[in-house]
């Protein structure tokens, strides 16, 4: 545990080392204050942590690492021939 003073601007260093980080401050109740180091994720990036998403990506990652790519045979493809 570490006792710091509020300074005269409403301020309190967390230290050089954590300094250009982000971090999440919550203030549950009056007096309480709870400061957690993180990363930021831009609002538009923020669906790729949703739950199904996440899942989806999963199972493409594990269908990708079961079916290495293959040379595809781009006359047969231009044909309409599927499976070549």
């Amino acid at each position: 545990m570490i006792v710091k003073r509020v300074g005269s601007s409403g301020q309190i260093s967390l230290g050089k080392e954590n300094a250009g980080r982000m971090v999440m401050v919550d203030q549950p109740e009056d007096g309480v204050w709870v400061i957690k180091l993180g990363e930021f994720v831009p609002d538009s990036e923020r669906w790729l942590f949703e739950r199904r998403v996440s899942e989806e990506l999963d199972q493409a990652i594990r269908w990708a690492e079961a079916n290495p790519p293959r040379d595809t045979d781009l006359d047969a493809l231009d044909r309409g021939e599927a499976g070549s």
